[in-house]
């Protein structure tokens, strides 16, 4: 396993982590989220990602468990979550990034994981009714409190997080240390071209998430068919089938031909696409999914693939996705 640091910090991550999305509560209990876990820390990795919103909040409550089941030490892993979505309240003051949503819903999520802090603390949307001011005012607080020890965003734009380092600038307060933001073969340009003036100025880390594009690269979705088993075929995530099967069905057939450059390089296209996001430099670290334990040793073979991608194979697979 490679470790990098988070952007401008001193924390290493594991270049790849595992995430909660999905798996956690809507696919896998405690049993499962355990072998996993275990599993992933045999590779080395060390950086687990969550969020309240996971499973309303069920995701935190798995992952917390499956860690005490294994008696992780807390000192060598690195733990995240993220507010802004809720739990499964419809109360207004239940979501957000007002500085009661931040205080009360950081310390719901370290009930539920069972922790004392969070490594890492997402807002994880923007707040266009709550001021920046008082969003960069309350993370720091709960860092005060030693609840977290860095905050960062997820899906912000360039000009926002540019907009938080001021406020933070001017009233001496710590900046967003990081972003999550969607990175994949297929969606490049916030990550490549946005938040380029962010990582010399702020020394922005990214922990990038979907790496796979909602298991369209995979190769598993070709022809359009959703196999048995898939997060397609959970009715809360039905709608990404219209939207990856449908709508973007060229991807489909992008992924097809990129078979061959993975055969060439004897690995699987999960591997090629993990590989092709761990080797941009500017990424901390790439969030992997799976709900199962063969799934997390398919996801590590791509360490194997990173030196293999030259800029031969590179350029042969912009030339792939470049075809209209």
């Amino acid at each position: 396993m490679e470790y990098r640091a988070l952007g401008r910090t001193g924390l290493k991550v594991s270049v790849l982590s595992y995430g909660a999305w999905i798996s956690m509560g809507y696919q896998i209990g405690v049993p499962e989220a355990a072998a996993i876990v275990s599993k992933c820390v045999e590779h080395g990795v060390n950086f687990f990602d969550n969020a309240e919103i996971y499973s309303n909040g069920q995701a935190e409550q798995i992952i917390g468990q499956a860690f005490k089941q294994l008696g992780l030490k807390r000192s060598e892993i690195v733990v995240s979550s993220k507010v802004f979505f809720g739990s499964g309240s419809s109360a207004p003051t239940a979501r957000g990034l007002s500085r009661k949503h931040i205080v009360e819903g950081t310390k719901a999520s370290l009930d539920r994981l069972g922790l004392d802090y969070l490594d890492l603390l997402y807002c994880h949307r923007p707040d266009p009714e709550t001021p920046i001011e008082e969003t960069v005012r309350a993370m720091n607080w709960v860092i005060d409190q030693g609840w977290a020890f860095y905050w960062g965003t997820s899906e912000w734009s360039a000009a926002q997080i540019e907009e938080a380092w001021k406020v933070a600038d001017r009233l001496d307060l710590i900046g967003p240390a990081m972003e999550q933001p969607e990175y994949n073969l297929f969606h490049r340009k916030r990550v490549e071209e946005e938040y380029a003036p962010l990582y010399s100025k702020h020394g922005l880390g990214l922990t990038t998430w979907s790496p796979l594009a909602s298991g369209i690269l995979t190769g598993k979705y070709s022809g359009g068919t959703v196999p048995d088993g898939s997060r397609m075929t959970l009715e809360r995530y039905k709608h990404l089938a219209q939207k990856k099967l449908v709508e973007k069905r060229r991807q489909i057939d992008l992924v097809d031909e990129l078979r061959p450059v993975a055969g060439e390089l004897g690995c699987s296209l999960a591997q090629l696409a993990l590989a092709w996001c761990v080797r941009n430099p500017r990424v901390s670290s790439v969030i992997t999914g799976a709900t199962k334990v063969s799934q997390v040793e398919d996801n590590m073979g791509a360490l194997q693939v990173i030196p293999k991608l030259t800029e031969e194979v590179v350029a042969t697979i912009e030339a792939i996705l470049a075809q209209p």
